[in-house]
């Protein structure tokens, strides 16, 4: 399903809303991070994407077809978005999904949520590989949030997506 050029979003991937009952499905993508091998694996060990929080937060999933083990479409990504203050709080794509332009894909979905909801700008504090996936998406480092041990051991970037229109 996600052969093609690298970058290359397949015409069947489509992001929506996500609901309670994808939490198990996101809890997985985020345990399964090959990001955070080895020092950074403390932070996500036994870290649960819950329904409430589903509930509580705007969490939409990149979705393609087919038939994963469980009912519904495959999750192949996800993101988190806050609105006060407004800041990506999750973004994670598959790893199996890497290189598919799914984490393109919800950075545009973001800025589209973003703009609907009057929102100038969306913080990041990203991930320290995951930094220039943001800056190849536009985001721009404003900073560095010093580590909080024992919670987080390392710095972080401070980023932010600017959302064209606002």
């Amino acid at each position: 399903m996600l052969s093609g050029r690298p970058g290359a979003v397949p015409a069947a991937v489509r992001v929506r809303r996500a609901v309670a009952r994808d939490a198990k499905r996101l809890t997985r993508i985020v345990r399964a991070s090959r990001a955070y091998e080895g020092p950074y694996a403390p932070l996500i060990a036994g870290y649960r994407v819950g329904p409430d929080y589903i509930e509580a937060h705007r969490v939409f999933v990149a979705v393609g077809a087919g038939s994963p083990e469980e009912s519904g479409e495959p999750v192949l990504g996800f993101y988190a978005l806050l609105l006060d203050p407004p800041e990506l709080d999750l973004m994670f794509v598959s790893d199996a999904a890497q290189g598919r332009g799914i984490g393109r894909l919800l950075v545009a979905h973001l800025r589209d949520e973003a703009r609907d909801a009057g929102i100038g700008e969306v913080r990041v504090v990203a991930h320290p590989p995951a930094e220039g996936f943001y800056l190849g998406v536009g985001a721009e480092r404003t900073g560095t949030v010093l580590a909080r041990p024992p919670a987080v051991m390392w710095d972080r970037p401070d980023m932010v997506i600017r959302i064209a229109g606002e």
